[in-house]
């Protein structure tokens, strides 16, 4: 089967998770909005020659919800941070998001992708493409606009955000082999 990663989807209400999401797994899109309250998909796929499985949890974006958030982070091996190019509030919680990422994996980093969806959406943009680079090099976390309506960087951004996983995992692994090696020694 290859490698299982658990990629969740977080940000505000209504800035296309489930959208996303749809595309991704059937290549269709959404256009009825129904608030998710917790959903969870499956879908094997193939990354550098490399086969992997994806539990992929699309989450609430409602405020009674955030409770609810640190159950979804401590469980994510990565995650698309996600907002919506029409709505400063939405962008402005996702520096709030990432931190609460941080916080509860205790790291300074953690492999996370952040997305400007909607794009698609020029009329009625209010975040701009640079203020998104500009969060994504403030966090150092990669950044891509998306639209799901128009299946624009939806496979590449999950792609991109595996290809980061694999990459912490054999990180891990050569981590965890160094402090094997240091507790064999024997003087």
């Amino acid at each position: 089967m290859g490698e299982r990663f658990k990629i969740v989807l977080l940000g505000g209400s209504g800035v296309g998770k489930s959208a996303i999401t749809l595309m991704f797994l059937q290549g269709t899109f959404l256009s009825e909005y129904d608030p998710t309250l917790e959903e969870t998909f499956r879908k094997t796929m193939t990354i550098e020659n490399k086969s992997c499985l994806l539990d992929i949890l699309d989450t609430a974006g409602q405020e009674s919800y955030t409770t609810m958030e640190s159950r979804y982070i401590q469980n994510g091996d990565g995650f698309l941070i996600v907002y919506s190019v029409t709505s400063e509030a939405t962008f402005q919680k996702v520096s709030k998001i990432y931190d609460l990422v941080l916080r509860v994996k205790d790291m300074d980093s953690f492999p996370t992708v952040i997305l400007g969806n909607k794009s698609d959406l020029a009329k009625e943009r209010k975040v701009t493409l640079n203020q998104g680079i500009e969060l994504s090099t403030q966090h150092s976390v990669p950044f891509f606009e998306t639209s799901a309506l128009q299946n624009k960087n939806i496979t590449e951004s999950f792609s991109f955000l595996v290809k980061i996983l694999r990459k912490k995992r054999e990180t891990d692994l050569i981590t965890q082999k160094k402090k094997k090696k240091k507790k064999c020694l024997i003087m």
